[in-house]
């Protein structure tokens, strides 16, 4: 038998369409695109609120169990999901993060779908693509050097070195950044002080890009950025700084939406790319009310397990935009939950019904989470070749234990024949108005009540435990009225708790929030649980040492 082709050598081998085609299918006109070559292009501003009369379409969200190095396929099923919808005669279009080159070059890869669920061009997508990236880490890099200007001459605003916030970012998986003293060298090079680097994907110029309405909202959103305090605690803002408006226009064109194409030719959004461990990952509000305004079905995704992305999407996404989800769709594999319970990865490929069974806590815990904040839920199987029928069936009956329907889907080896039933049944549930959403806590619930909230019903945790450096920053925050926001987790990815190593459905642990920040302008709070970082590191053998261009210049190994 054949080996199968490489996710880049079938997304090079698709037909892509011009993207002025892609945009007529949703009624775009050719006068709307900024064209970056041939195959994308952006939304222009003008048309973007010429769309605000028009009636929104249905709104469903694809999440996952608890990520695995086995693979659970969330992109993929997005993709696959938009693509079948499309098959089955529904006028839809996908919402994406762009990828970051840390992740890239290290080991999760990118983040363009895979097989034949795929969003085109990969290689564009997943590098460079139309630069948003670049400005955003350029737009908070110019507030960081511009903080450290005030500094050096004369400090009028008062701001105090050793309680300055803002970092700087880069969008690369490095250690040896993390932690830094800088402006070294004599008093020519500034004030030396301790700080470090943060990967672009945790920036909150990400999360505001991410949840600003227009330019107008960006720009009063990057004003309230605080990047430090005067020794009696007052905040220091851009603002203050004067900084917002050059920020502003270095994010002028990484606001407006990018338009692609599946290998279908089907019309996708990628705009916008926070973390789901770290930030709030989700695709922008921008990008995503414009799908709803051009198509009857968005598909989109959150980042990460259902603990995260999709509680984020719920709690601050959705509550800040005032979107009202109609579906989740909880991706699971048969490897995956083998490995949740017990399997290593290298016996994945032998049968284990009952690794199946016992793995499947994780997927009951993320359906009834989902299910909880009031909208209808469905399990999407994403097969692998080396699953069972037994296994298949095993995970059907998890999921029918649970209260909802799990669909097996092929899509990665079949495009949108493979997801035929599950875009039928995904559409049935979206017309069905039996969504109520509602997010788990009130706005004037207390700071540590939210993160408690999200700890105990989301988590299945014990208690939060904090410093008392921690509970006094947050009364703090309160009083400078900031209690009203919520919060956003950080923590690992790979468990319900903050150790990744405890896989399945962990209840009763204890959650330690080591240090939270305020993140003023993207409107919510940061708590960081347990090790997680915010610069991650790249591993052993990173991705990047097999990524090469060919004899023919063109890019090989990104996965």
């Amino acid at each position: 038998m054949a080996e199968p082709l490489s996710d880049i050598a079938i997304a090079r081998a698709a037909r892509k369409k011009p993207i002025a085609e892609i945009a007529a299918r949703l009624d775009i006109p050719d006068d709307a695109l900024i064209p970056y070559g041939r195959d994308k292009a952006k939304l222009d501003a003008d048309f973007l609120k010429g769309l605000g009369d028009r009636p929104d379409g249905k709104l469903i969200l694809v999440t996952a169990i608890n990520p695995t190095p086995a693979g659970e396929g969330k992109t993929t099923t997005t993709v696959g999901l938009g693509d079948g919808l499309n098959r089955i005669g529904k006028r839809a279009a996908i919402c994406l993060r762009e990828p970051s080159l840390g992740p890239c070059f290290g080991q999760k890869g990118g983040a363009a779908g895979g097989g034949y669920a795929q969003v085109v061009p990969m290689e564009d997508i997943n590098l460079h693509f139309t630069g948003d990236f670049h400005a955003i880490t350029t737009a908070h890099n110019l507030l960081a050097a511009m903080v450290d200007n005030h500094l050096h001459w004369g400090n009028t605003l008062g701001l105090d070195p050793r309680r300055i916030v803002w970092r700087r970012v880069m969008d690369m998986n490095d250690r040896a950044l993390r932690d830094m003293v800088q402006s070294l060298g004599g008093p020519a090079n500034g004030l030396p002080r301790e700080s470090g680097f943060d990967i672009t994907v945790a920036s909150e110029i990400m999360a505001i890009v991410c949840l600003a309405a227009d330019l107008d909202d960006l720009q009063v959103r990057l004003g309230r950025i605080v990047v430090g305090y005067r020794p009696d605690k007052s905040r220091v803002t851009a603002r203050d700084l004067k900084a917002d408006g050059a920020m502003a226009t270095l994010l002028k064109n990484a606001m407006l939406p990018n338009l692609v194409q599946t290998i279908e030719n089907n019309p996708a959004f990628v705009h916008g790319g926070p973390f789901a461990n770290i930030a709030h990952g989700c695709n922008s509000v921008v990008a995503t009310r414009a799908a709803l305004k051009l198509a009857d079905y968005v598909v989109t995704e959150a980042g990460f397990g259902a603990d995260l992305g999709a509680e984020k999407f719920f709690d601050i996404k959705c509550r800040q935009a005032g979107l009202k989800p109609a579906v989740t769709v909880i991706v699971a594999t048969v490897r995956a939950l083998k490995m949740n319970g017990g399997v290593a990865k290298s016996d994945l490929g032998t049968e284990n019904v009952e690794a199946v069974r016992r793995g499947s806590a994780n997927l009951k815990r993320h359906v009834g989470n989902c299910i909880s904040f009031g909208v209808p839920a469905i399990v999407a199987i994403n097969h692998f070749g080396t699953d069972t029928d037994a296994e298949i069936e095993a995970v059907r009956e998890a999921a029918a234990e649970a209260g909802v329907e799990a669909v097996l889907c092929k899509h990665w080896a079949q495009g949108s024949a493979g997801t035929a039933e599950l875009a039928e049944k995904v559409a049935a549930l979206a017309d069905s108005g039996r969504a109520r959403f509602k997010p788990i806590y009130p706005d004037a619930m207390s700071l540590l009540g939210k993160i408690e909230t999200v700890v105990k019903d989301i988590y299945h945790g014990a208690a939060v435990t904090a410093e008392p450096a921690v509970l006094k920053a947050l009364e703090s925050f309160e009083a400078d009225g900031y209690g009203h926001v919520p919060v956003c987790m950080a923590k690992t990815q790979y468990s319900f708790s903050t150790d990744p190593a405890l896989l399945g459905a962990p209840s009763d642990h204890i959650v330690h929030v080591r240090e939270v920040r305020l993140a003023a302008g993207a409107g919510f709070v940061v708590a960081i649980c347990g090790d997680i970082l915010t610069m991650p590191g790249l591993p052993r053998q990173p991705a990047a040492e097999r990524i090469f261009l060919d004899a023919e210049g063109r890019v090989e190994g990104l996965f």
